[in-house]
Formats: structure tokens, sequence, C-alpha cells
């Protein structure tokens, strides 16, 4: 199996939306997973078992932003290698990574096992959904390095430019965890009833093996990332690539880190409100995992998008990737908000039953913070862009300060006043700022001479760069460049 060449070839708005589809559908199926289980928790095991699993996923999250930066590292490097037609490059990257990446994996599973109740604790979980939420994220730990593996493979093959195999098996993944919740929830024939633990446990059973039949696959069709016997030794760590790594790795790991922590200080302010409270902001966040997906799509597709072309020298591509991305995003992303402010309450009833206290808390909150996420989509797509090129402290620091500086402190100081509506207003609030923010780096940053590998000497040049004030963008060759063009190496002089 070769290589695709389309990302560096083809035209950029179809192929970005082709690319996006399978991402969008596996990021639509993941959710409509944790859903399905949330249905099943919320509606037959009760208010406590659905804020017992709703602060474990928070937990959940955290830990998968623990090794997000190191497999988005590994996605980038794969993508301007192949870009760059280096496969030998993008075999090595793998190997180190993949070593590293089940070294990361298994230390987080066993730290996170051991301190589960002290990490629960910390957060405020609510009394009545303490002991159910030990038990779930327990298994949850258990699962926890294939699952960190499971998203590894899905993100190498993005990188490498294959957005469908990733799809295919994240269905078979989904399809499998909706079979055995219930029945591991309530039991049949020889299986017993194993409530809270049974929905943990299908999930492991479901992406353990997705996660099989996919190498398995991969394998069969001889991808050529795949290392066979001959090639082992590559996955002996490469130092330079885990430098890479870890600088370029460490702070997009951070950005998630960054999002996940600030949830869960969320978390424990919405908990003081008590657990009608909690599930309600849990359900409403189920819908948001929805509304997100697009963007979070888009930008996952700019980002190896970008990263495609900016291995290959196309840098006169780069804009017009971003641009569109941003037209994705405000027509999706835009489009769901308005279906959810349609149906809000339909929506919601599906988790709590149309006669639950909790709707019309999760009908406020919705009110208030759901036409923010067209905001915080510029801000996704915009880091897509600039992360592909090794651009990664920025957007940590923009993070940072609308999470941490802005949302955080606002909804804590006006909680005092507003109660609960100042953790609604504070997600507004931060998006406004992140974009704002986000907007001002993509046009004056100097995100563009960034290098998340070492520059080889063979390297193709970036079709024109950013003037010395970083600010403007790269100025392009004077000649025509069709969209279908490759530059080879060394051919275009930088235009100053």
């Amino acid at each position: 199996m070769k290589p695709d060449a389309r990302l560096t070839t083809g035209p950029i708005g179809r192929t970005l939306l082709l690319f996006s589809l399978p991402v969008l559908g596996s990021n639509i199926l993941q959710s409509l997973n944790a859903s399905i289980n949330s249905v099943w928790v919320g509606r037959y095991l009760g208010e406590a078992a659905l804020t017992a699993t709703s602060n474990a996923n928070i937990i959940l999250f955290f830990l998968l932003g623990v090794v997000f930066g190191i497999s988005m590292a590994n996605t980038i490097m794969i993508g301007q290698a192949v870009g760059g037609r280096d496969l030998d490059e993008a075999r090595k990257i793998v190997g180190t990574s993949t070593t590293f990446f089940v070294l990361l994996s298994v230390a987080a599973s066993v730290f996170g096992y051991i301190f589960t109740p002290d990490i629960l604790a910390a957060m405020q979980t609510p009394h009545d959904a303490a002991p159910l939420a030990v038990t779930y994220l327990r298994i949850i730990f258990i699962a926890l390095p294939f699952m960190y593996f499971y998203n590894f493979v899905m993100m190498t093959l993005r990188g490498a430019g294959d957005s469908r195999t990733p799809f295919y098996f994240m269905l078979l993944s989904a399809v499998l965890d909706v079979v055995l919740n219930p029945l591991l929830i309530f039991g049949i024939g020889p299986l017993p009833a194993l409530g809270i633990a049974g929905s943990a446990l299908a999930t492991l059973i479901a992406q353990l093996t997705s996660l099989a039949a996919m190498i398995a696959l991969l394998y069969r069709r001889r991808h050529f990332l795949l290392l066979h016997r001959e090639q082992l030794a590559l996955l002996r760590p490469d130092p330079a690539i885990i430098r890479s790594l870890v600088a370029k790795g460490l702070p997009m790991g951070l950005q998630m880190v960054v999002i996940s922590s600030s949830a869960i200080v969320m978390m424990s302010f919405v908990n003081a409100y008590g657990s009608q409270t909690t599930a309600a902001y849990g359900v409403a966040s189920q819908l948001w995992t929805y509304v997100q997906m697009p963007a979070l799509a888009v930008g996952a597709s700019v980002s190896s998008m970008v990263a495609q072309n900016v291995g290959a020298g196309l840098w006169h591509r780069v804009t017009r990737i971003t641009r569109m991305g941003m037209l994705f995003n405000l027509a999706m992303t835009g489009a769901l908000v308005g279906l959810v402010y349609l149906f809000d309450r339909n929506s919601l009833g599906l988790f709590l039953g149309t006669d639950s206290v909790a709707i019309g808390i999760a009908q406020q909150i919705n009110l208030v913070v759901l036409w923010s996420f067209i905001l915080f989509g510029f801000t996704i797509v915009i880091f897509g862009t600039v992360r592909a090129t090794g651009a990664v402290m920025a957007p940590l620091v923009i993070l940072f300060v609308s999470m941490w500086v802005i949302r955080l402190p606002f909804a804590w100081a006006l909680g005092k006043s507003w109660g609960a509506e100042a953790i609604w207003w504070s997600f507004p609030l931060g998006s406004v700022v992140s974009v704002a923010l986000a907007a001002g780096y993509y046009r004056f940053g100097n995100w563009r001479t960034s290098h998340i590998l070492p520059v080889p000497p063979h390297a193709p040049e970036a079709v024109g760069q950013a003037p010395d004030t970083s600010m403007g963008t790269p100025c392009e060759d004077a000649g025509p460049v069709s969209d279908a063009d490759e530059l080879p190496p060394r051919t275009v002089e930088t235009v100053r």
C-alpha cells in the first residue's frame, strides 16, 4: 500500500472536505457511543451513576490529554515526511514513537489506577456517586493503554493521509460497545449483572478487539508505514526524534491538559450545586461534544493537510487550506448549534427522562454556552494550521490564558453573586478571548518559520517565507503555481 498524494496535489476545498468527513464520522461514532452508554447508565442506574460516569469521563479526557501531544507530534512528523516523500524517515518516526508511546501509556495507567480514590476526592465528587465512580474509573484505567495505542495508530494513519481506515474501525468499536453495554450492565445467561462496571468493561473489550483487527488488516494490506521483522531495529528510540516528540509533543499535550484540568476544576465548581446540577451539566456536555465535532474534525484535517504541504514545500496552499477550514467550521458548527437550540428539550430528555428537574437546568446552560463553540471552532482551525509547522507554544499560552486566567477566575469570582450562572457565562467569555488571541498570532506570529524536526539538507524549500518582521503572509513565487504542481527540492528561490 503506497502513500496517497492527494493532500498535496488535489483541489483544496474538495480534498479537505473528503479527508474531514471520515474524521468527523469517527468523532460522531465516538461521542454517540459515549452518549448511548450514558443513556443506559442515566435511565436505568440513576442520576448518581450518571454523575459518577461524568466525573470519571473528565478524568479520562485528562489522561488522554497526557499523551495527546506525543501522538499529535508523531502525526505531524509523519505528515511532513510523507509529504516530502521520505518514507524511511516516516518509518523511523513510527518505530521511535511506538516505543515511547507504549511506555508512557502504561505509566499513566498504573498511576491512575493507584490514585483513583484520591483523584475523585480532590474533584469533590458527590458522596452518593463516589463508590460507583471508583469502580468505573479503575476499569477504564486498565483499558487505558489499549485506548492510547488505538488512538496512536489512528492518528498515525491520518498523518500518512488515510482517514478512512480509522473510521471503519471506530465503527467496529462503537458497535461492539453499544451491543455489549446492556449485556454486561444487566447480565444475560451465564453473564452476571455488573452494573456500572459492565459499562466500563464493554469499552475495554470493544477497543481491544478493534485495535487487534485494525493492526491485522494493515499487515494484510502491507501498509507502507508498518514495521516488519527486518525493521524491528527501528523500535530502538532515535534520540533526535525523542527530543522532537518531547519538545513539540509536550506543549501540545499540555494544551489538552490545560483544557481537561480546567474542566476538572469547573466540574468541582458544578458539583458544589448538587447532583441535579452536575447531571444537567454532564448531559449538556454530551451535546457539546457533537457541536464541537465538526471543528475538531476540520482542525485535525487541516493539521494533517498543512503538515504534508509544508513537507512538500507547498506553502502557497497553506493559507487557502486555513481559510477553507474556517468556512467549513462556520457552516457545520453553526448548523449544529441551530439544531440543538431547536430540539433542546427533546435531546436532553433522551438522557434524563422528560420529567427530570435537571432538564430545565441543562436548557439554561445550553442557552448561554452553545453559540460560543462557533468561535472556539475558529480557534481550533487556526491551531491546526500553526501546530502543523511545529509552532506549539503559542496555542498553549493562548489556551492557558483563556481558560485559567479568564474563564475559571470569572466563574469563581462571580459565583458568589451569580451562582451557577457565572459558570455558564465563563464559557463564551473564554471563547471570545481565545479566538482573538489566536487570530492575532496567525496574522502577526512567527509560526511560518517553525520546524518540528531539524531541517535535513535535502528538504524542499518553502515557496516564500514570512517577512522578517513576522507580519504578513508568506510571499509566493513570482510564477504561477497550480494546485496540482509539486515543487522539486531547491528549485524555488525565497522571495524577500
